[in-house]
């Protein structure tokens, strides 16, 4: 393995960790924050604060969910280096603006300040294309699992270091943040010298990246079967992610910190099976029936989990997040390989969109089933992904199985 390829993966994943912890900073401090209200910004035209509150949670994966759609397809078109440093600068400009929102007291600041922050950091689909173009140096399996680690390692070290920092002010914690995410952009100026653009000798116009935007992949009848697997999928995670805490306190009356535990376990699992085990399965079994085995496993483990008890409820948390991790190594891998040439940007933006508009998705709707119970929620997950587990089988595998005996004939 070359060593530039493996130095350029260290510090992608380093940025991932580092981008993902300056994005998770602000989750553990934003509920208590308008909870407690008492400001002008937490009784912004006399809603109710957990109204206030669920807008700010749900306009920044609206954000992640344009720009990474359309940042995708622009790193297919230019230096991706150059748009990666741009984007972190300006999602460090729009944390910037978030905390002075805050010390402001001012709350339509504060939605366009995420709105924005949310489509810089829709970059992710860059940093996800630069790890999908260092094969064949390096196996796409193996650089987005180890990609996705690091997501998982932010979402985890974000969280507590946001905890920490409450004490200084929430408007302290954005600034954090924002010193973060600058610090991402100096990295990958400074180390990354240069990266190739594979459509960079094209003309850069806007209409024509606005109109090859990752969604306009789904015109193409090859790709379409993939996308919905992979949003029904999206929609089963975002209710066990969404969910689980209210689960947790409605089932067990669960406290902050156990819930904090039982994330941590999840995730530590995540971590490891992301970086040591999704790239040998993968090669095992091979990406379908990898696929097959992580959406078969997390659709029972999601209805079984509102019957069980404390102790099954951590073997099945642990086991979702290794099923979670397995899926989120192979399947990008596998849309990188099957559909690189319509540029890396432009698949990694499509597959980046996906999981953020199921995201959307579960919040639009999913407060209302768990108004039933956050049972109800959980299954309401298990649900899609038995739907995403017979889509796969009936639309993609069936299709590649028919594919090889023609082509062994």
């Amino acid at each position: 393995m070359p060593v530039s390829a493996r130095t350029t993966l260290w510090i992608l994943m380093l940025i991932t960790l580092l981008g993902t912890a300056g994005i998770a900073l602000p989750y553990p401090v934003l509920a208590p924050f308008f909870h407690e209200g008492g400001n002008d910004l937490t009784r912004f035209l006399g809603w109710h604060p957990n109204m206030l509150l669920g807008l700010v949670l749900a306009i920044y994966p609206l954000g992640v969910l344009i720009g990474s759609g359309f940042l995708g397809a622009l790193s297919d078109r230019c230096d991706r280096r150059l748009l990666l440093v741009l984007t972190l600068v300006a999602a460090a400009a729009a944390y910037l603006l978030t905390s002075l929102a805050v010390r402001a007291e001012n709350y339509p600041l504060l939605l366009a300040a995420r709105l924005i922050t949310g489509i810089c950091e829709g970059n992710i689909a860059i940093a996800r294309a630069m790890a999908a173009e260092l094969h064949p140096a390096i196996s796409r399996t193996r650089a987005l699992s180890l990609l996705f680690a690091a997501n998982y390692a932010g979402w985890l070290i974000g969280p507590l270091i946001g905890g920490y920092t409450m004490p200084w002010g929430v408007d302290a914690v954005f600034f954090l943040a924002a010193a973060i995410t600058l610090a991402c952009a100096l990295l990958v100026a400074v180390c990354i010298r240069e990266w190739r653009a594979p459509q960079a000798q094209a003309p850069l116009r806007w209409r024509r990246i606005w109109s090859a935007h990752s969604f306009t992949l789904l015109r193409y009848r090859e790709i379409k079967p993939y996308f919905y697997f992979q949003l029904l999928f999206c929609l089963g995670t975002n209710a066990f992610y969404e969910f689980y805490p209210l689960w947790l306190v409605e089932s067990f009356s669960a406290d902050s910190r156990q819930i904090a535990q039982m994330t941590i376990a999840v995730t530590v699992v995540m971590i490891t099976t992301s970086a040591l085990l999704a790239a040998p399965l993968a090669r095992r079994l091979g990406a379908n029936r990898a696929l097959i085995a992580a959406t078969l496993g997390f659709s029972v483990t999601l209805l079984i989990l509102p019957f069980g008890n404390l102790p099954l409820a951590w073997l099945l948390f642990g086991l979702s997040g290794g099923l979670i991790a397995l899926f989120n190594g192979v399947f990008p891998a596998m849309l990188s390989e099957r559909f690189g040439h319509h540029g890396q940007g432009r698949v990694m933006g499509l597959s980046t969109t996906v999981f953020f508009l199921a995201n959307l998705i579960i919040a639009l709707l999913g407060g209302g089933i768990s108004v039933l119970g956050a049972h109800w929620a959980l299954l309401a997950g298990g649900v899609c992904c038995v739907l995403a587990l017979l889509w796969f089988i009936g639309r993609v595998h069936a299709r590649d199985s028919r594919a090889g005996s023609a082509g062994t004939a």
